[in-house]
């Protein structure tokens, strides 16, 4: 089976640089000039513990019928993406998400070698944890990417030859990913399961896969507004489109 991965320079350099494809971004969503109105949740929800997978392969918290639809894809090892996770994940659920008049769906969007196993392990707990699994990534995400720029000459050999599912594995291992969500619910036979679902990993390709082709991603994050990608790596630059929208 052959992954294709979104970065026109090598896959391990990019992994090692850290750098390739993130921070890039489109154009800059219209203003609107009216201002949403709110809408209730479920009884004894907030809308933020609505949570679902979508047809295009992410997860997507919020109303389901909320007039702003905010898409990001997103790769876990961006620092970018991990900055965005950090300082607008909670600003973005407390103020837009609560309030019924934004949704939110993270799309997995493979660019670094990690990538593909970190995704993995990230979906394999399910809808309900999905985006505490996320944010938690984010929160941690420096401890990993040290460990990810001193990655031993003798590991990178071993990763020659080996099958996209060992090749996940491996990474997830090494960075310690697998420990960090074994310690979050999932036990070691689930994660390794996940890990080696060949069906998984052919999904997640897809997604990539179709952004770049379809979509015009070219790197994470890139943030789409009801369609529209935006100008915007930055939650300051994402909460000033949803304002503009009407949110």
């Amino acid at each position: 089976m052959k992954l294709h991965f979104a970065a026109s320079t090598p896959l391990l350099a990019c992994a090692l640089a850290m750098l390739a494809a993130c921070g890039e971004s489109g154009n800059t969503n219209a203003a609107a000039p009216n201002s949403i109105a709110a809408a209730p949740a479920p009884a004894g929800q907030d809308w933020t513990q609505v949570v679902s997978t979508t047809s295009d392969g992410g997860f997507v918290m919020g109303n389901p019928n909320a007039p702003l639809k905010l898409v990001e894809y997103g790769s876990r090892t961006c620092p970018t993406c991990g900055n965005f996770g950090r300082t607008g994940t909670r600003p973005l659920e407390d103020t837009y998400i609560k309030s019924g008049k934004v949704s939110y769906e993270f799309r997995d969007f493979l660019v670094h070698a990690p990538d593909l196993g970190v995704a993995i392990l990230g979906q394999c707990a399910g809808e309900t944890p999905f985006f505490p699994i996320l944010e938690q990534m984010f929160v941690e995400q420096d401890q990993f990417l040290q460990k990810l720029e001193s990655v031993p000459a003798d590991f990178q050999q071993r990763l020659q030859g080996m099958s996209p599912a060992q090749q996940a594995t491996a990474w997830v291992e090494h960075l310690g990913y697998l420990d960090f969500v074994k310690q979050r619910g999932l036990t070691d036979a689930q994660a390794r399961q996940c890990l080696t679902d060949t069906k998984r990993i052919e999904e997640l390709a897809k997604v990539s896969e179709v952004a770049m082709r379809d979509k015009e991603v070219t790197g994470t994050p890139t943030f789409i507004l009801n369609g529209d990608k935006l100008d915007a790596a930055s939650w300051p630059q994402v909460e000033q489109a949803l304002k503009a929208a009407g949110a």
